[in-house]
């Protein structure tokens, strides 16, 4: 596993890795989900998978995540104690589709926040069947992550971990655009 370190303030540090992640070792780890919580493709069908029938059983209890919200539940088998379920939104090109995603990273640091949670590892929310470009969801991640992180001591590690090459280096590449606009 490749890791970058990209961002330390205090406490805080930002990492972007390359990986699965249903096997990483933070606290929480975010599942895109859908707005059931249930079973699915893509990241959702690969936690539920790797946690066991027991997280779907918790998430029946949940009553359902509206879109930007974000919910939190048993990790069950995967190294994660926690999963905190956000429902991105499915791309249609207009500007509540950023405020949706903005809000999706903001309420699942919230929630990680309020339970005490270290750290934290995400997905590229939206990027798969909701079809959000990987750039602009990169621009608007990265932002949002880094701006709660310099508001807040928790969690002190927030990383994004990327499936592919491609969304590993589009993510990489944005944050070395944010963090070269804050130098000059």
């Amino acid at each position: 596993m490749k890791e970058e370190v990209f961002f330390n303030e205090g406490k805080t540090r930002l990492q972007i890795v390359m990986g699965d992640i249903t096997g990483q070792d933070t606290e929480a780890i975010v599942n895109a989900a859908n707005k059931r919580l249930a079973p699915g493709g893509g990241v959702a069908g690969a936690i539920h998978r790797a946690a066991g029938p027991e997280l779907w059983e918790e998430c029946k209890k949940l009553g359902g995540c509206e879109t930007g919200e974000a919910k939190i539940s048993g990790g069950y088998r995967l190294k994660a104690k926690y999963v905190i379920h956000t429902v991105g939104p499915v791309y249609n090109n207009t500007p509540q589709n950023a405020r949706d995603l903005e809000n999706c990273y903001l309420n699942s640091l919230n929630l990680a926040k309020k339970h005490g949670i270290r750290s934290v590892s995400f997905p590229a929310i939206s990027t798969g069947i909701f079809g959000y470009p990987l750039e602009e969801a990169a621009d608007i991640s990265l932002r949002t992550v880094i701006k709660f992180m310099q508001d807040n001591d928790l969690p002190e590690t927030v990383r994004f971990v990327l499936f592919g090459k491609k969304d590993y280096e589009v993510f990489i590449k944005s944050l070395q655009k944010i963090t070269a606009a804050w130098d000059s």
